[in-house]
């Protein structure tokens, strides 16, 4: 779906520093350098990662230069953006390694032959100690001090270290690494993305634009999207599991995710809004149109129609999905160890909160009680465990 520029400077977009300056740049009819960059240090991307890759595949559809910066320098410190404590710094053969895993996902939205992929090591890597004493004059204490979550660190008397003060003047270097015109990100990068800004002016540089996306909350409308939350939908999801995440989507984080993470026309789209603010559309409906096609954008066609399929015949009609995985057993095992053994939780206090809630069974009948022992089947026969409507996982013996 190609968008008009007024769309892309509209749809799904939180904020632009500044607007008329990134028209200004558009109308010189140069194509733009545009500037993301990502440390490598969690490889696993989800959809709520994908919200800026988006927007810069569309800035790209308008003739525009994608510079992907790997963070493999930054990576090695880790953003202490959100925080409280200071990060494990990361090898830097961890972070290559990463690197390969993040770009894999990435260019599944980007045309990898429209984009220039540049790594810090490629600058940082000549620094010597006085390009350091050089970028780190630019700032003061009282500049780094304006980051939310240095204050509250330093105000709390929690430990903040002199390299994570670094950091934003690191990411900031970037910028002037390579020539950037435009910086994406998240909201939650709006500081770092901002200090860019501010080395570029310092250095007698047209300074960029700062291009902010909203964060994508997560599937149970939580305002944070994380593994340990277990709200995510990752890009490397299965298209039966990104089309039974999207129907479990609380219905209060419908119309952002299709403003931002579907590719459905803006008049739908808004249509579609204004139909759930008036309570005159099931929302089970949209989201069947919404996870067709997030699934079609990270498969294919082909993948959403048969993922569609297969959960009309598992949700609507109550069968057994057509697929599933299996666990051998071969001794009984206390229900809380086999929840979290067959990766339905990640803790045991999130299993024993599945069980609460009413939502595991073992051959459809419900497991009340939180001591319970699964024994092995029997050879030669099965059981099915499931959490909820969408998890299911086959049990045989393992003797």
């Amino acid at each position: 779906m190609s968008l008009s520029l007024n769309e892309v400077l509209a749809r799904g977009v939180a904020e632009i520093i500044t607007e008329a300056g990134l028209r200004a740049r558009i109308a010189e009819g140069k194509p733009l350098r545009l500037k993301m960059g990502f440390d490598p240090s969690r490889p696993l991307l989800t959809i709520g990662n994908m919200v800026g890759i988006r927007k810069l595949r569309q800035f790209q559809e308008l003739g525009h230069r994608i510079v992907l910066v790997v963070g493999d320098w930054t990576a090695q410190i880790g953003d202490p953006s959100g925080k409280d404590e200071t990060r494990t710094m990361l090898s830097h053969a961890q972070t290559q390694e990463n690197a390969r895993t993040f770009m894999d996902q990435f260019f599944k939205v980007v045309d990898k032959d429209k984009t220039e992929v540049r790594w810090q090591s490629e600058w940082f890597g000549k620094f010597k100690l006085d390009d350091v004493f050089h970028l780190a004059k630019t700032f003061t204490l009282a500049d780094m001090l304006e980051h939310e979550t240095f204050r509250k660190r330093h105000e709390s008397g929690q430990a903040l270290t002199i390299i994570e003060l670094m950091y934003p003047a690191l990411q900031a270097y970037d910028s002037i690494a390579i020539d950037a015109d435009v910086e994406f990100g998240g909201t939650d990068q709006k500081f770092n993305i901002l200090a860019g800004r501010q080395l570029q002016e310092r250095r007698s540089k047209r300074p960029q634009e700062v291009f902010l996306v909203p964060l994508l909350p997560g599937t149970d409308g939580n305002a944070k999207m994380g593994k340990s939350l277990g709200n995510t939908i990752d890009v490397y999801d299965t298209p039966n599991d990104i089309y039974g995440k999207v129907m479990s989507l609380a219905d209060s984080a419908l119309p952002i995710y299709l403003t931002v993470a579907s590719d459905l026309p803006t008049a739908e789209v808004e249509e579609f809004k204004r139909e759930l603010a008036q309570g005159g559309v099931n929302p089970r409906d949209i989201k069947m149109k919404l996870a067709y096609d997030i699934v079609r954008q990270f498969h294919n066609a082909d993948a959403a129609r048969n993922a569609e399929q297969e959960f009309i015949r598992v949700f609507s009609k109550r069968e057994l999905p057509t697929e599933m995985e299996t666990f051998a057993l071969s001794a009984p095992i206390p229900i809380v160890d086999l929840l979290v053994a067959a990766k339905f939780a990640p803790s045991k206090s999130q299993a024993r909160e599945l069980i609460r809630q009413g939502g595991v069974k073992l051959n459809e009948e419900k497991i009340s009680e939180l001591d319970a022992v699964i024994p092995a089947p029997e050879s030669g026969r099965e059981a099915i465990l499931s959490v909820g409507r969408r998890k299911f996982v086959k049990l045989t013996n393992g003797s």
